[in-house]
């Protein structure tokens, strides 16, 4: 299984803020219900960094006045684990534990992005298709389709 088989529903949880919006607006974007993940973009659309709702809480704890009003690139983490619709899904799944992460954005050939694959949906479409191995084999061994 490859990511473009969850490519629907991780698109559908794709938000994106461009790296001078405020970090305002990414906190609005994620208040939405399902949006766990922003994903900073710079002027040519590229994937620079992403927001999540820890680093919202972490920033926000220390805001004092205007503070609050800083470019959402001056919260966003940089250091970006991503996919593509052609990786392994088993792939992503590794890199998701290995990193302790809830969400991972897709990215395309020119790195931006296109959707944000949750860990839970990955691993749902894993267990999926190990249970289809396992009903082909269990076909299989009992004979069904061979008499």
């Amino acid at each position: 299984m490859r990511v473009e088989d969850i490519l629907g529903v991780a698109r559908e949880r794709l938000a994106t803020v461009a790296e001078d919006a405020l970090l305002m607006d990414a906190a609005k974007l994620l208040s939405s219900p399902g949006c766990n993940l922003v994903v900073v973009c710079d002027d040519g659309g590229k994937a620079i960094g992403v927001i999540t709702k820890t680093d919202i809480v972490n920033r926000i704890s220390h805001c004092t006045g205007c503070s609050c009003s800083m470019p959402a690139s001056r919260v966003m983490s940089t250091e970006i684990v991503s996919c593509r619709s052609n990786d392994v899904l088993s792939d992503v799944w590794f890199a998701i534990r290995k990193r302790g992460l809830k969400n991972v954005p897709i990215v395309d050939d020119r790195l931006a992005p296109i959707g944000v694959a949750n860990a839970r949906d990955v691993l749902q479409s894993l267990l999926e298709d190990v249970e289809h191995e396992e009903k082909l084999l269990q076909d299989y061994v009992m004979g069904v389709g061979y008499q």
